[in-house]
């Protein structure tokens, strides 16, 4: 049923008013999200980082999306490279979500003090022990806004999380890394 009365909402303008970014920043951080590392190797250098913007496309062909800043070295990197991978985290890697989350990471040895193996058909990082994790190469790449949308056609998947681990997603929500396992 609908509700009498106006609904209240902040209109954006056409110029960006920088309380707009704040409003957009503060109400999308309620969207709850996974947490994954994306990683691809180019010129026999790792690049891996955290996003929390990505999904399943299609079932059929199986097919994914990341969204990753373009100006990123992990953007940059994908976007040439070709291929990728898409570690899906479990709440015991929030040192590494929060790690290569880090703005001014190191070029060399990014991955030094993160376990991973490297997955068979990229060659990129997969973070060991995650709940999920998909290789996949590129098939398209579109710029919106200030980010790239990479979609990526798998090319090979599993996991490497114990049975113990599948409840307990490391998720994003309220600009923290959270747990839904209690």
């Amino acid at each position: 049923m609908e509700t009498s009365g106006p609904l209240e909402a902040h209109r954006l303008g056409e110029g960006r008013l920088d309380a707009d970014v704040d409003l957009y920043r503060r109400l999308s951080s309620d969207i709850t999200a996974g947490v994954a590392v994306v990683s691809t190797r180019l010129r026999n250098r790792d690049y891996a980082a955290t996003v929390s913007a990505f999904l399943s496309v299609s079932y059929d062909p199986p097919t994914m999306l990341v969204s990753l800043y373009a100006e990123s070295r992990i953007g940059e990197a994908v976007e040439e490279a070709g291929t990728w991978a898409l570690s899906v985290l479990s709440g015991k890697h929030e040192g590494t979500a929060t790690w290569l989350a880090s703005p001014g990471t190191p070029l060399h040895g990014l991955l030094a003090q993160v376990p991973f193996r490297r997955g068979p058909a990229t060659g990129a990082a997969v973070i060991d022990g995650c709940l999920a994790y998909f290789e996949l190469r590129t098939v398209s790449v579109h710029s919106a806004a200030t980010h790239l949308l990479v979609v990526g056609e798998v090319l090979a998947m599993g996991s490497s999380a114990e049975l113990s681990e599948a409840p307990d997603p490391l998720v994003h929500f309220g600009s923290e890394f959270r747990r839904l396992a209690p």
